[in-house]
């Protein structure tokens, strides 16, 4: 409900608790401009694309993607502005996840500029205004919201500022009383960047399941290549699962990489959201009772359905026009 103003090579067990209950996502909801061009930019003048408005964030992209790959109980706590509440709520909905979105009372929702070349990689950069997210804050979090969990997932984004960091440090202590596990995405190689690898690994403590990209787990470690940080991260946290983009995912504990997971086959459109698909598919396939490597292979497969498609999330109903965007109220 809307809130108030305020192929696997070897197998590897799942970090956590038994399978079954909810999944909980707390995180990010955004909207997307997505701007489809062909070929470089051109300065100063024009260039031709193809453009939508979408609904996206990392944190509910997981929170669809988990409920498109099967997870019958998806809950998502988001922090949005006025200017597109309703809008997301009904896109969550549509999309198989019960949303929680606290209405701010002076920013505006977030909104991301995802500039997408139509070539064959179909690559993206992202222009990120975070808006209402930057103000996600433990009063928004209630121990309650665990009640039926069976895992909390939460998205990196939420470290990028100081009141979103002492959420998540509210948040993995509750879930660590409850004995509910914690998995976490570190989300952006260039905000992480800016936060620094030893605060991110100091925040992540008692995060049970980490899963960074190929950047962002050689960003953390320092190491030159996915393998080595990904075995180098196992060491901090139990159970690393690694995207490595077309070459799969890496499966680590306690060191060593103990899985090596194939990617699925893909024609990529637009690759925005593809680690999240993975992301939401992974923790679906874990709460079903798959072990670690088998949950990977299902994230791959959802992430080279999420590249053909543009946007960063699966299909839906729609849900009637998007808002347009207004930054008037973003502090």
């Amino acid at each position: 409900m809307t809130g108030q103003p305020g192929g696997a090579r070897a197998e590897v067990p799942g970090a956590g608790a038994a399978p079954g209950g909810a999944l909980l996502v707390v995180g990010d909801v955004v909207t997307d401009v997505v701007a489809r061009h062909r070929g470089p930019l051109a300065s100063g003048t024009d260039t031709a694309a193809v453009i939508r408005t979408l609904p996206g964030g990392a944190g509910a992209n997981v929170a669809c993607w988990a409920a498109h790959w099967g997870c019958a109980d998806v809950r998502l706590l988001g922090r949005v502005g006025s200017d597109a509440a309703d809008w997301h709520e009904r896109e969550l909905r549509a999309a198989g996840v019960r949303p929680r979105l606290v209405v701010d009372p002076q920013a505006a929702t977030g909104t991301v500029i995802c500039l997408v070349d139509a070539g064959a990689a179909a690559e993206r950069t992202f222009l990120t205004d975070s808006g209402a997210s930057l103000r996600f804050e433990p009063g928004d979090w209630s121990d309650a919201f665990l009640e039926g969990v069976g895992r909390l997932h939460l998205s990196g984004y939420l470290l990028f500022s100081g009141p979103g960091r002492a959420l998540v440090r509210t948040a993995v202590a509750a879930a660590r009383a409850c004995g509910v596990p914690v998995s976490l995405d570190p989300a952006s190689a260039g905000f992480l960047a800016e936060l620094g690898a030893d605060r991110f690994l100091a925040l992540v403590e008692g995060v049970d399941v980490l899963l960074p990209s190929r950047d962002e787990a050689c960003l953390l470690t320092g190491a030159p290549d996915g393998a080595r940080a990904a075995a180098e991260l196992s060491r901090r946290v139990p159970l690393v699962v690694a995207k490595q983009g077309a070459d799969g995912a890496l499966v680590a504990r306690s060191g060593s990489v103990l899985a090596r997971v194939p990617a699925e086959a893909a024609t990529p459109r637009d690759t925005t959201g593809a680690g999240d698909a993975f992301t939401g598919a992974f923790l679906a396939a874990l709460l079903s009772g798959a072990e670690a490597a088998a949950a990977a292979a299902e994230g791959c497969r959802a992430g080279a359905r999420a590249v053909e498609r543009v946007g960063a999330r699966p299909p839906i109903p729609d849900c009637g026009p998007a808002p347009t965007p207004d930054r008037a109220g973003v502090g």
